[in-house]
């Protein structure tokens, strides 16, 4: 048996999951850190990256760990360690890099089950998992045509400029 919700119903179902839906910044958060890697010639602790990303040097080496296992980047201890990269920016593509990090789940829209011998049903999911597919290879295919180190070439200009008129710190 179906049940039919009317147009109203559904809109204030969707407004009440968007509301409560948590976002998963991870990728931008770890490029931005890959980023910083690719730009210095030392390794950069987990307490650093923590305070760059306003988040928890734990949290920071659990993420990390996931791109050491892909050969994304090392870490060394001790004084003077930290993390520095394994892989050339140019040659990591950005799909890489979500790969690296399991592929979160980038849509909260999924397939109904909750009448799975409905025909209309199935039609609906068929329908949604289609779309959700075609999005999710666009997503992919535009990942692998950029490399990491394409964004800091779109940025160049911009870091030249504030690397410019910011004095340099010392140690």
């Amino acid at each position: 048996m179906c049940l039919y919700l009317s147009h109203e119903g559904f809109s204030c179902m969707l407004v009440l999951l968007e509301e409560t839906m948590r976002t998963d910044s991870r990728l931008s958060r770890i490029l931005h850190v890959l980023m910083h890697l690719g730009e210095t010639d030392k390794p950069i602790t987990s307490e650093m990256i923590g305070k760059m990303l306003n988040t928890n040097p734990s949290l920071v080496r659990r993420t990390m760990g996931l791109l050491r296992q892909a050969g994304i980047v090392s870490s060394t201890k001790g004084h003077g360690g930290g993390w520095y990269l394994e892989k050339q920016l140019a040659e990591l593509s950005l799909a890489d890099v979500y790969a690296a990090l399991g592929e979160p789940k980038l849509f909260a829209i999924g397939a109904s089950g909750d009448t799975p011998t409905c025909l209309l049903e199935r039609s609906a999911n068929t329908a949604t998992l289609g779309a959700l597919d075609a999005a999710r290879q666009k997503f992919l295919d535009t990942l692998a045509a950029q490399s990491v180190g394409d964004l800091i070439k779109q940025s160049r200009d911009e870091i030249a400029a504030y690397r410019a008129r910011t004095p340099v710190e010392t140690e």
